[in-house]
């Protein structure tokens, strides 16, 4: 549990610099973007892995904390459409569905933790999950709270590509991947 806790800490300690230290951000941006990519890419890099290896690891011995609803499992497969959707588009041109979401890539997290926390009783599931979960709406509520101006759609195809991408994602993640990567299919 302590290798997914560091990863969990680092992971979103780096990753709420903005939300809660914002000005030494901008600071640190201001005297070497390249440098702060550098240093936030290899933190989040090694926070991101200290995750997946924590969670492999608890996961086989972690205890049940609750039992999720009998409908969790399908909520949960409802839920990742469209978080996938959402995650895919959220670095690609801004279309509608940006424009109108605006933070696509939050709300997909929240989406993605809240639809795997109806699945999931375990407590490194829960641990995970309720921390992506959390990171997510607090980001979310500073990111509106900043009051940036909307996006405006520009590339009508934008969300074409990001309707198609996110449902082949889906799909792979569905029929394939999550088994292959996690060891469990969500089919069952």
């Amino acid at each position: 549990m302590t290798i997914l806790v560091l990863g969990l800490v680092l992971f979103l300690g780096v990753h709420s610099v903005r939300i809660f230290a914002g000005p030494f951000r901008d600071a640190q941006v201001a005297v070497s973007p390249g440098r702060w990519k550098g240093l936030y890419s290899l933190a989040s890099a090694i926070g991101l892995g200290l995750i997946i290896w924590g969670w492999m690891q608890y996961r086989l011995m972690a205890p049940q904390l609750y039992d999720p609803p009998a409908w969790g499992r399908h909520a949960s497969m409802a839920l990742m459409l469209p978080a996938f959707i959402l995650l895919a588009g959220s670095n690609g041109p801004v279309g509608r569905i940006k424009a109108a979401v605006r933070h696509p890539m939050l709300i997909g997290i929240i989406l993605w933790s809240a639809a795997h926390l109806m699945a999931n009783g375990d407590q490194a599931s829960a641990l995970l999950f309720g921390s992506f979960l959390v990171y997510g709406l607090v980001d979310l509520v500073s990111a509106l709270g900043r009051r940036e101006p909307p996006p405006v759609a520009t590339k009508p195809m934008a969300d074409v590509i990001m309707v198609v991408a996110g449902t082949a994602l889906y799909a792979l993640f569905v029929l394939f991947l999550h088994r292959v990567f996690f060891g469990v299919s969500p089919l069952g």
